[in-house]
């Protein structure tokens, strides 16, 4: 599968070095390009359009008579720069500094924004591969601002300040809609072409160089308007400035289209497995054995065994304890201690003849976590390892907790199924290891034979159930009654074993599939 990422970004690379068009001998050399800017620049110091410091940093780079690059100040003096210029390019083209081919470098408001007003307010968050992204915006009406920060169609923002993998992004603004941009942005408005500039400023070589000069500080790092103004940029001729954006945007076109088929993928891969959850909770996965012992009988044995647990003071009994049959009209109904109740209206579909209706809590053991005191959460790997919550999560089995406490009422046993009962409610992982749990998790041990990979398949379908019957205002979350009383089809303890291995194998093969999407 083709890896898009690398393709944008060698791409890129290619448009940088000269090596993504052919050369047109017959262009203008760059030299001439940056002549006319330089002149522009100084015309409108005179002009009061530019003030005279905003091209106190320009210089002029050039080769000498031993092939060598130097680099001319505005005093005069000259230095060899050799050392700094980081690839080869054609003849015809030059190098120069960012701020040698920008009007000025500001950064923006810092002004406080609002939910409404005249104008959009761009910040680092609407700044996504390169372009802009106009979902969550914030608004200003100070006309002041307007005025000093607006932008037109072409400008590129720079994120100054970041965290250390996101500063230094840079997105074009295309004019979409009216907009002007923060603090933590500078605005590069250039001559070049800024389809050229832009991509050169998504390039891995503009990202070294930003991780070169970043200055790092506690959960954030920042790149100022001089360290980005001294940045070496390539230039090329302005007719192969606009040849290379030409061949970027049809190039980026192709992999749009290649990253949207990926998604297509990934998103039948996951109808897919959705399906043959489906299809496995309805009996129609894998055939049926007319020999296979009856789940009546299986539930049975299991009631057997709980009462024997019960016996010897293991575990209490359930006052609620319930057993679904279906009677002499075709009917289900369920008994409770004395009371027998028609639920017809609850079984939500027909399932094979040798399959049973269970509540949950009648096939498994459950356990409602709870949280320990704040000094029992250490990072003491002696005591025991502690979750609240989903965030360990992975495909199946639970990763490794950086918690552990003192605490262990609540233990969820090896090859428990860990259902979340608290935002994000629904979701599902095993334990194979004993594991204290939080108030976040319920903790579900199948009983028997019957596997745990079995019941983590087994309740996947039944999120939305669970979702739907959460209550809360802050945060979602399940009772136990509710986790205990979920209705869930039984198959044969032979069946779910073939159906816990078709699954198994189906995804995967599906997951090798969505692996070679990355």
């Amino acid at each position: 599968m083709i890896d898009t990422k690398a393709l944008r970004e060698k791409i890129l690379d290619l448009a940088i070095r000269g090596k993504l068009v052919p050369q047109d001998p017959n262009d203008e050399p760059a030299s001439v390009l940056l002549e006319r800017i330089r002149a522009q620049k100084q015309q409108m110091v005179k002009e009061g359009k530019l003030k005279a410091k905003d091209i106190k940093n320009d210089t002029i780079i050039f080769k000498g008579e031993d092939n060598l690059h130097y680099e001319q100040f505005q005093d005069g003096t000259v230095k060899c720069i050799e050392d700094e210029i980081p690839f080869d390019v054609p003849d015809g083209w030059g190098w120069t500094r960012l701020c040698s081919v920008s009007y000025d470098l500001p950064y923006g408001t810092s002004k406080k924004s609002s939910t409404n007003g005249k104008i959009a307010v761009l910040r680092m968050g609407n700044l996504q591969n390169g372009e802009i992204d106009y979902s969550d915006l914030v608004y200003s009406s100070d006309e002041e601002d307007i005025k000093k920060y607006y932008l037109i169609k072409g400008d590129l923002l720079f994120n100054r300040t970041n965290s250390i993998e996101l500063v230094g992004k840079t997105s074009v603004y295309r004019g979409d809609i009216p907009a002007i941009y923060a603090g933590y942005l500078i605005r590069i408005r250039s001559s070049l072409n800024y389809e050229y500039l832009n991509a050169v400023m998504n390039s891995n070589y503009a990202r070294e160089y930003c991780t070169s000069v970043r200055t790092d500080a506690v959960n954030q790092s920042n790149i100022n308007a001089t360290k980005l103004g001294h940045f070496l940029i390539a230039i090329p001729s302005k007719s192969e400035q606009k040849r290379i954006s030409n061949k970027i945007a049809e190039s980026i076109k192709v992999i749009n289209i290649i990253e949207q088929e990926k998604l297509d993928l990934r998103a039948i891969a996951a109808n897919v497995k959705s399906k043959i959850l489906d299809l496995a909770i309805r009996g129609k996965l894998v055939p049926q054995d007319p020999n296979d012992e009856p789940a009546s009988v299986l539930l049975e044995r299991i009631k057997a065994e709980k009462e024997e647990l019960i016996k010897q003071g293991k575990i209490k009994r359930d006052k609620k304890e319930s057993v679904i049959f279906k009677g002499e009209d075709n009917s289900y109904y369920e008994k409770i201690g004395n009371q027998v109740t028609c639920i017809d209206s609850e079984i939500p579909f027909e399932i094979p003849e040798n399959w049973a209706w269970s509540r949950l809590s009648s096939f498994t053991e459950i356990v409602m976590g709870s949280s320990p005191k704040g000094e029992d959460i250490c990072a003491d790997s002696s005591f025991t390892e502690f979750h609240q919550g989903k965030i360990y999560f992975s495909n199946q089995y639970i990763n490794f907790s950086m918690q552990y406490t003192k605490n262990i009422s609540k233990l969820a046993s090896k090859n428990s199924v860990l259902l979340c009962v608290r935002a994000p409610v629904g979701e599902v992982n095993i334990t194979n290891r004993d594991i204290c749990i939080g108030r976040g998790l319920s903790s579900i041990l199948p009983l028997d034979d019957i596997d745990s990979i079995f019941l983590f398949y087994w309740l996947k379908p039944f999120k939305k159930e669970f979702t739907n019957k959460s209550t809360g205002s802050t945060f979602s979350a399940i009772t136990s009654d509710i986790v205990k009383n979920i209705l869930l089809p039984v198959p044969p303890l032979n069946e779910q074993n073939k159906i816990t291995k078709t699954i198994t194998d189906m995804f995967d093969y599906l997951e090798r599939i969505e692996a070679s999407l990355n």
